[in-house]
């Protein structure tokens, strides 16, 4: 050997039959010092199966035998720390090979890149050694191939998914897009189907066990026995079976939708639109009346992240958009519910409380919607939810107000704090920054400094009912704005506002003369 350093590459082997390899993975197997690949505890290599009459007789063959296949493990850091230790021994091990001038082929079946562990080796030496990566070809293309499925057409939008997500999660994306492939199965295929059905999937799901193998199979998804599925299985779901019955623009009901050209002709009465608060996070805030409406009906409309907050169940269709078109999305909302669609549109916390409701009345006022009837069904207000973990600090005469000056010029923003702080009023404010709004906090506290005291009490709640919720209390002299994001709601106490020995704020009903 020379004195240089061995060249390492992650080769691609693909989904399984020898002939669906690169030329150029051939070559550079074939041509290889060392042949790396991972296995389980007494199994062999799918890969090394695959490129088996390409070794050379006289390559090193490294087997890297993962320590656990399951999340239970013996180890201090559980799984994860188990794999973490493998890697890292593994990475250490190819690295003597590589130093001592060998060139390593490190084999993966499907593509390198794609759910395959030679991205743990590359994390740890492509920044070390010279590397190459091989492409393969992935097992997605060849089940597509063997279920001969086309998967995606013109602009249908492909998602790929893990069976390992929590189920809800899954059927709510597998709902949301046109097209699917869903991987990792093994002992998720029960909770996988169930998230098909729920997301009206299941009746046009594929299942291909082991493409290009020999010994696979292909059937409806629907006629798996859940007992035969082996990890090296997956499900397609084709963007063909949305046609005719499933559209993002909502036109789903058969004679519903009006022949190009033309304006869309109701196919049945007007419905009701709901306008449904979701409440600030925990479903345990979600009120049983919000519940009830949003299981009575068959759209939802809102903000990306709020939709994703509906559980998905079967027959429901999402319409999730960004956060800067309330009108176009209340506009939708109402063109559906126009045609006699039942359709709910969802905002955090309350929907009269700087969320969709008003968007939606400001909308209706075209006379093209004469006939829908809004109800807005009420939820748990963010400024409830803050002012509950903190004790009582709106418990007295309080104002509401956002600092956003999207839709009114800041100095409106600027007089009415004034006038709440000449009020003496506790305040709550939503919105108090964002990533392209960080001054108004700043001014808005030494606005408020020029009419209340320093030590005034501020309570700074961020995703109260959420992970990472937090709760800061302090005053108007302590508050941080740089501390301050869209996350935080605040809370800004009157001059009567305490704090008790033990932390709590509250706001006394009573104001002395």
């Amino acid at each position: 050997m020379t004195g240089r350093t061995g060249r390492f590459h992650g080769v691609g082997v693909g989904p399984g039959d020898p002939e669906l390899m690169t030329l150029k993975a051939a070559r550079l197997i074939s041509a290889a010092d060392v042949v790396a690949y991972h296995c389980g505890p007494g199994k062999d290599s799918n890969a090394r199966r695959i490129a088996a009459g390409l070794i050379p007789a006289g390559a090193v063959q490294e087997r890297l035998v993962y320590p656990v296949t399951t999340g239970a493990a013996d180890h201090p850091g559980g799984y994860e720390g188990a794999l973490a230790d493998f890697y890292e021994e593994s990475a250490a091990r190819l690295a003597a090979h590589l130093d001592a001038g060998r060139d390593v082929v490190l084999l993966s079946e499907g593509d390198p890149l794609f759910y395959g562990s030679y991205m743990y080796m590359h994390d740890r030496l492509a920044d070390r050694y010279e590397t190459g990566i091989v492409p393969g070809v992935p097992a997605f293309a060849a089940a597509a191939a063997t279920a001969a499925a086309p998967l995606a057409r013109q602009t249908d939008v492909l998602t790929v998914l893990s069976g390992t997500l929590p189920e809800p999660e899954l059927a709510r994306r597998l709902a949301d897009t046109d097209a699917a492939v869903v991987m990792k199965l093994g002992r998720t295929f029960p909770a996988v189907r169930r998230a098909l059905a729920a997301a009206g999937r299941l009746d046009h799901a594929v299942y291909v066990e082991r493409a290009s193998m020999e010994g696979g199979r292909r059937l409806p998804a629907a006629e798996v026995d859940p007992d035969t599925v082996p990890y090296f299985s997956l499900v397609l779901v084709t963007g063909d079976s949305r046609n005719g019955t499933r559209s993002r623009d909502g036109a789903t009901a058969p004679g519903s939708a009006a022949a190009p050209g033309e304006a869309p002709r109701p196919a049945r009465p007007a419905a009701e639109l709901l306008v449904v608060g979701l409440g600030p996070g925990p479903g345990h805030w979600l009120t049983p009346e919000a519940g009830e409406a949003l299981a009575g009906v068959d759209h939802v409309v809102g903000y990306g992240p709020y939709v994703a907050r509906v559980p998905q169940r079967p027959g429901l269709i999402r319409h999730a958009s960004g956060n800067t078109v309330e009108l176009d999305r209340a506009r939708h909302a109402l063109d559906l519910a126009a045609r006699g669609e039942r359709v709910a549109v969802v905002s955090g916390g309350d929907a009269g409380i700087f969320g969709m409701a008003t968007a939606v009345f400001e909308a209706a006022e075209d006379p093209r919607y004469r006939d829908v009837s809004v109800r807005v069904v009420p939820g748990v207000s963010a400024v409830q939810a803050v002012a509950a973990r903190a004790g009582a600090p709106v418990g007295g005469d309080f104002a509401v107000m956002s600092l956003s000056d999207r839709l009114k010029p800041w100095k409106v923003v600027e007089h009415r704090l004034r006038a709440v702080a000449d009020a003496d009023l506790a305040l709550a404010l939503y919105n108090p920054a964002s990533r392209s709004r960080t001054e108004q906090i700043a001014t808005a506290r030494r606005v408020l400094l020029e009419h209340r005291d320093p030590d005034t009490v501020v309570v700074v709640g961020r995703d109260v009912g959420r992970d990472g919720e937090s709760l800061e209390v302090t005053t108007l002299a302590g508050l941080d704005p740089a501390a301050v994001d869209m996350r935080c709601l605040l809370i800004v106490g009157a001059s009567g506002t305490r704090v008790s020995p033990s932390g709590r704020v509250w706001t006394p009903r009573w104001v002395k003369p």
